[in-house]
């Protein structure tokens, strides 16, 4: 039996628009072979088929046979439509579902809610991981006799020569000597307040009273006797305790906070922050600190730049140069530690505040924001913003420098009623 519409044989089909051929004939307009499938249904009225699929169109009835009654046969192929519901044309039948447009506004606000929260999470643990470093160990409570505390804050910021944690090797490398125990090469007093900051050096041979205190360990009372020595040797007698109680008595200004920092963290934080930039005023070579620096500007990584700040026997001035030298590179130090490139790059600035919150001794009421503070205080000092000096000097007695009373006095006054300071160190 021939399938085949009238007309049409297997002889003919090889010249026909199938696979092959090369007419002109659009594809669209071939007569597509109808195969019916179960029994005829029998004529006259009644309910049509249902469609094969989800916006099948109903099939065309034969009228002539060959499918081409009424309007003619639509293979569907002229309209683009595709039968079961798949295709991608549009027609009789066909539900077109359009996709939404995206959500930017809320795309943007969860995007920003997730950064802000990531922040807030990162600084918090920050915070607490930070806060958790620092050795609080100096208690001022036990200081006694204390002057009242004026306006602004004042900072003791201590130099220790600390070698505890440290090998046999960075002895030698940071000729650093073994000596047992603790001594104090630098002392400065860093005043903070809305007149800008000032950074004063007491000289480590300035002669002092000792006056009575309590034993930082003991608990014990001494008395005072009006005994004079250098002022290191409090340091040395009895710890920061001691050493707060000596400066207080013998200037009448209270101090709020202590921060220490011994050879191997000094080093370590330096390192961290990659060098610190100095112009060196003149050559310098010192066999007990290690130092051998040119003039001019260079930068000193951990190990040059303790021997910079110990320096003192190849400087004409001694201890007196010697703490110009230590304010010149503390303030440079904060000023690096606080620059863009420390602060928003993790990887330094992690590094950087490990490894100064580790070597770092504080008091017990000291508190990050207490730190931060004192850093910016130093950052402006060498900014040109504040004043650094030393403490005013008018001679020397036993070998020990002598405070200059009157100065020393007037000092005090303008920091404590958070003045702008107007008298002169020896610098």
């Amino acid at each position: 039996m021939n399938d085949w519409p009238e007309g049409w044989s297997g002889d003919n089909r090889g010249s026909g628009y199938g696979r092959g051929s090369a007419s002109a004939r659009p594809e669209s307009a071939r007569v597509m072979r109808q195969v019916r499938r179960g029994a005829t249904p029998p004529p006259g009225p009644g309910p049509s088929a249902p469609p094969y699929g989800a916006g099948v169109p109903q099939q065309p009835s034969y009228t002539d046979g060959q499918g081409y009654g009424g309007d003619g046969y639509d293979s569907g192929y002229n309209t683009g439509q595709v039968y079961g519901g798949g295709g991608g044309g549009q027609g009789p039948g066909r539900q077109v579902r359009d996709r939404p447009a995206p959500d930017w506004r809320r795309r943007i606000k969860w995007t920003a809610i997730t950064v802000v929260t990531v922040l807030v999470v990162t600084t918090v643990g920050t915070y607490f991981w930070a806060d958790s470093k620092l050795n609080r160990e100096v208690d001022l409570s036990k200081v006694i006799e204390r002057p009242e505390a004026g306006e602004g804050t004042n900072y003791l910021i201590v130099g220790s020569d600390s070698r505890e944690g440290m090998t046999a090797d960075q002895k030698k490398d940071l000729h650093t000597g073994s000596a047992e125990g603790k001594r104090t090469d630098s002392m400065m007093i860093l005043h903070t307040g809305d007149n800008g900051s000032t950074l004063i050096s007491l000289p480590r041979d300035s002669d002092v009273e000792i006056p009575s205190f309590v034993g930082s360990e003991s608990g014990k009372e001494y008395p005072g006797t009006g005994r004079h020595t250098k002022l290191n040797a409090a340091y040395a007698e009895d710890g920061p305790e001691l050493l707060v109680r000596t400066i207080e008595h013998n200037t009448g200004l209270r101090l709020d906070h202590y921060v220490e920092i011994g050879f191997a963290g000094f080093a370590n934080i330096v390192d961290a922050v990659g060098g610190v930039e100095m112009d060196i005023p003149q050559d310098i070579k010192d066999k007990k600190s290690g130092a051998d620096f040119k003039k001019g500007k260079q930068t000193l990584n951990g190990e040059e730049a303790l021997a910079f700040v110990r320096t003192r026997y190849a400087l004409a001035g001694s201890d007196l140069d010697r703490t110009k030298n230590q304010q010149k590179f503390l303030s440079a130090l904060a000023s690096q530690v606080a620059t863009p490139s420390t602060v928003l790059n993790p990887f330094k600035l992690y590094p950087t505040m490990g490894a100064g919150l580790d070597s770092l001794i504080v008091d017990k009421d000291m508190g990050l924001f207490d730190l931060a503070s004192m850093f910016w205080a130093m950052k402006s000092v060498s900014g040109g913003e504040g004043t650094s000096m030393n403490m005013p000097i008018s001679g020397s007695v036993g070998g020990n420098l002598k405070w200059d009373d009157a100065k020393v006095k007037k000092l005090v006054e303008e920091l404590k009623n958070d003045e702008k300071v107007t008298v002169s160190g020896n610098n």
